[in-house]
């Protein structure tokens, strides 16, 4: 299996877009250009991008664009735009990509298991049945069918 694009990902490169100083996702807000930055919708407090290195077609996130690190500090209104954008975007998910289920969640913490530790964000992660096969189990390798720029056309034009 040739999977080229994940050497970013082990590199830390984030495929070149983004300043190796800041904060990923405040560097994706600030980009100028949400197709570059596969921001699907931009709301007053919080933004949806989808995962540049996903579990699965469709893998995207609510992120806020306050920089905090935990639940407790992010804004009531905040977390209910979050919340408003992941319900939302399931809606999208729906009518273009018609998953039969979804895994949502917070990975809150290095401990936790999230990748960028001090700027929370929610996952929403459209799942069919058959899914997981032998790749992630047995060879430590997921397959995702789609390119992430046709799967950001195909979802871009439901928001």
């Amino acid at each position: 299996m040739w999977a080229p694009w994940r050497m970013a990902y082990i590199k830390d490169e984030h495929a070149g877009r983004l300043s190796e100083d800041a904060c990923v996702l405040c560097d994706l807000a600030e980009m100028g250009d949400d197709e570059a930055a596969l921001i699907l919708y931009r709301g007053r407090r919080s933004y949806l991008v989808l995962n540049l290195f996903p579990y699965n077609n469709g893998h995207l996130m609510a992120v806020p664009y306050d920089h905090l690190d935990s639940l407790r500090a992010v804004p009531s209104e905040t977390r209910a735009e979050m919340m408003e954008l992941i319900t939302r975007a399931q809606s999208v998910l729906e009518e273009t990509m018609r998953p039969q289920g979804y895994n949502v969640g917070i990975n809150q913490g290095a401990a936790a298991g999230a990748g960028i530790a001090d700027h929370l964000h929610m996952h929403l992660v459209p799942r069919w049945s058959g899914d997981t096969n032998f790749m992630p189990a047995i060879g430590d390798t997921r397959v995702i069918p789609q390119h992430i720029e046709e799967t950001y056309a195909l979802l871009r034009q439901g928001f």
